[in-house]
């Protein structure tokens, strides 16, 4: 039988762990001149991150948190671009100059009288 709660506890684990590992990845690519060295680099990173965090945080055991640091590598991309453009840092929300009112609130002046 299929152990359901085990499967979402470690896509749950590997949501976070994709968070974690990708930025990493993002930081330290510079380093890698080919696309398929990088590929191993991340699923190195991945599978290493993986079993650190499980251990340390969930009780997963170490067959399991080899699934977690798959699913992280398979979902890292795809979280990563979701997530790209649309957090911004707090300095950028610091130095932002455009002040952004919802249409609710704008008043045409063509209805005043």
């Amino acid at each position: 039988m299929l152990k359901l709660s085990l499967l979402q506890e470690m896509l749950l684990v590997s949501i976070a762990m994709s968070t974690i590992t990708c930025a990493f990845v993002q930081k330290t690519k510079k380093f890698f001149t080919c696309s398929n060295c990088l590929s191993l680099y991340s699923l190195a990173i991945n599978m290493i991150c993986s079993i650190v965090f499980c251990y340390t945080f969930t009780n997963v055991i170490f067959p399991e948190s080899l699934w977690v640091g798959l699913f992280s590598f398979l979902g890292a991309d795809t979280i990563y671009k979701t997530l790209e453009g649309k957090i911004a840092s707090y300095k950028d929300l610091i130095n932002k100059n455009i002040i952004e009112v919802s249409k609710n609130n704008i008043i045409e002046t063509d209805n005043i009288k």
